[in-house]
Order: C-alpha cells, then structure tokens, then sequence
C-alpha cells in the first residue's frame, strides 16, 4: 500500500468509515504482531498488546501527522504499550514463539533444513534473542524480520543511524557467538549452516 492509499484510509476513517479502517488494520496487522512476538516472546503478550494499539490508534487516528509514516506512528504506540506493560510480562523464548524469522512466516532461508535442524535452528534464534539487550534485540526484530531501513529504524526510536548500527553490529556479534558457543550452527554471512 502507498502512503497516498494509506493516507486516503486514514481520512475514510477519521470521517468514520468503518471498512477503511478495517482495510488499515489488516494492512498493518501481520507485521505488528510479528513484531511484538518477537520483542516478547509470547503470543498472547504479542496479541493483547496489538490490539489496544490498534484501538489506541484508531481512537487517535485524528492526530496522525501524515508527514511521517504510519506505521511508525503505530509500531511507537504498540512499542510504549509493551514497555508499559513489560513489568508484568518478560520475554520467555521457545521455539513454537519464535517460528520462523520472517514477519509472513514464510523464511526461504529455512525451507531446505529438515524439520530438526529448522527447530534447532529456530531454538537457538529465540535462546540468542534472550540474551541480547532490550534495544539490540528491537533493532534486529525491526532490520531482519520487518526489513526496515536503517534510517527507519533510528527515526523510530529516537537515536542517530550511527548508534542503531552500533546497537545491529553487537547484537549480530552475541548472537553469532551464541551459537559457536551452544549450537552446532555456523553463520557465514547471511548463509546458515547446521551441522
């Protein structure tokens, strides 16, 4: 969807058209919940949390600022939601949660693994998450399974693109050393090898 599209669903829904709104939810519904799986490690964390979003922004639809992109203004409300709510709720990975990288659930770099080395595989990606701080594992969730761009992601959580590329270098670094260390999986650049 363009941003002129999602623009002219957001003035449908102001007005209260209701399937416009419903049109910007399912547009941005898979990757928010993808999303806040990742960071929490729990689907019905990820699910609570999507929805009061989804209400939160639809409530406030009217003070959207079309100059920047909504779906930033949607992942910063879901992102402070989670925050608020990270007192009562803690990551806990297991390999059903972590599923597989991609935010469609579609990873092309996992369909050639037997099913037991794509589950040692998808272990290892939520035990490494756990182990990284809070902000190296948003910057890898945000770069790697939703695909944003640097600049996207440092606008988002308020830092220079320098120290978001700072924060992506370390947390691939724990993780790449989290698997020599734990596993039997060696990465090679973006390849991944088990065995």
């Amino acid at each position: 969807m363009t941003r002129q599209e999602e623009q002219s669903l957001i003035e449908l829904a102001v007005a209260g058209d209701r399937s416009a709104a419903e049109r910007l939810i399912r547009a941005h519904q898979a990757s928010l919940y993808a999303y806040l799986l990742r960071l929490s490690g729990r689907a019905d964390v990820a699910e609570d949390i999507a929805q009061d979003a989804f209400v939160r922004v639809l409530t406030n639809l009217e003070r959207f600022d079309p100059r920047f992109r909504f779906s930033t203004w949607l992942f910063t409300i879901a992102k402070r939601l989670y925050v608020n709510a990270n007192q009562k709720y803690r990551p806990v990975y297991d390999s059903e949660t972590v599923g597989s990288w991609k935010a469609d659930g579609d990873d092309q770099a996992l369909q050639w693994m037997t099913d037991d080395a794509r589950g040692e595989v998808q272990d290892a990606i939520g035990r490494a998450l756990s182990g990284l701080t809070e902000e190296q594992r948003e910057i890898i969730v945000l770069f790697h399974q939703q695909e944003w761009p640097i600049s996207l992601i440092a606008e988002y959580m308020g830092m220079p693109e320098g120290t978001v590329k700072s924060h992506l270098h370390r947390g691939r670094k724990k993780m790449r050393r989290y698997f020599e260390q734990h596993t039997r999986i060696r990465v090679q650049g973006s390849e991944v090898q088990v065995g």
